[in-house]
């Protein structure tokens, strides 16, 4: 009889722990859930914003709830550089943003960037395959997690009167995005009157007249309507430009590796086929742009000799300032020179 008074009580205790222990382990697992608020400029309804919110209701099934996204496109939490100083104070935890607005993060990211150094997309392709995973990580390193980039595309000029020398561009009015330092630098480069505007006042300038150029991807001059209200193209990449789809890193510290690898498998491979898709829409959209009148100026063999004195002293410019380092543009210049070699 005492023995079985004994037991009882010892039960009684265990069943008391296990219960402490199966609430603790509840509100373990209800601590882990994490909701990332992501933002984009990019307007609602664009076949890739509809393929990343299947992402990321799938990753959200996958984790049974531990990891769950809420998307807002069109710009309604403000422009990249809104959104990241909302992710500094935690009101979002990321974002599809330029990846120019990040540079603050990891300065040499910026060397895709560089105006006038590739001549083509297979070039790109081929110095990305070599050199994406080391920017990937120097971005992560400062603290933000971002997956595979995403291309944009090479930036052409778009203006009310034609282009096809450095000298043409003096006094137009171009659109430069509001506090983005390349902008800025390139500005000083091309020794052009600018206008900094919000992406979303764009449309307008170039309506009033406020801004007669514009130096954009195809595939976002026709997105946004801005080719509609210019003349001519001049056909010379001017620069190449990505984006990048970021997540603050102390958000992705609070979810497991386990999570993390469950958002990787779904993120990584269509932020590729992303990019794969943007690479072939903008070569289809610089002819659409052609087909609707817009006028395409050709620069001849001595413009050309011009703007490569101009990306001669942009290379410069940039080392200069420390806007990239010796190191990675060494890099970048021995893959576009390797693969420039193997192409003749």
């Amino acid at each position: 009889m005492i023995i079985s008074k004994r037991i009882t009580a010892q039960l009684g205790r265990l069943s008391r722990s296990l219960v402490v222990c199966i609430a603790l382990i509840g509100a373990g697992t209800s601590a882990t859930a994490q909701t990332l608020k992501m933002a984009t400029i990019a307007p609602d309804g664009l076949a890739w914003i509809k393929q990343l919110r299947s992402a990321m209701k799938a990753i959200d099934q996958e984790t049974e709830g531990r990891v769950k996204f809420k998307l807002y496109p069109g710009g309604v939490q403000g422009d990249d550089s809104t959104v990241l100083r909302k992710m500094r104070i935690g009101q979002l935890q990321g974002g599809a943003l330029a990846a120019g607005a990040l540079i603050r993060f990891y300065t040499d990211l910026q060397i895709y960037n560089m105006p006038l150094q590739f001549k083509n997309s297979n070039e790109v392709q081929h110095v990305r395959a070599e050199m994406d995973p080391g920017i990937i990580d120097g971005i992560k390193q400062s603290g933000v997690h971002v997956f595979p980039l995403i291309e944009t595309g090479f930036a052409y000029l778009l203006s009310k009167k034609p282009v096809s020398k450095p000298e043409d561009l003096t006094n137009l009015k171009v659109w430069v995005p509001d506090g983005d330092p390349l902008g800025e630098q390139l500005v000083k480069l091309f020794k052009v009157s600018p206008v900094p505007l919000n992406i979303t006042d764009v449309l307008a300038a170039l309506q009033t007249g406020l801004v007669d150029a514009v130096a954009v991807p195809p595939l976002v001059a026709i997105a946004l309507q801005w080719h509609n209200h210019v003349d001519y193209m001049m056909d010379l990449p001017l620069m190449y430009i990505y984006s990048v789809l970021a997540v603050d890193g102390r958000a992705m510290k609070k979810i497991s590796a386990g999570d993390q690898a469950v958002i990787a498998s779904h993120l990584d491979p269509l932020m590729k086929e992303i990019d794969a898709v943007n690479r072939d829409d903008n070569l289809k959209a610089f002819e659409a742009i052609l087909s609707q009148g817009v006028t395409s100026i050709k620069p001849s063999a001595d413009d050309l000799v011009a703007w490569n004195v101009v990306a001669v002293d942009a290379l410069a410019a940039m080392l200069a300032a420390e806007e990239v380092s010796q190191p990675i543009l060494d890099q970048f210049l021995a893959s576009l020179e390797a693969y420039r070699m193997q192409a003749q």
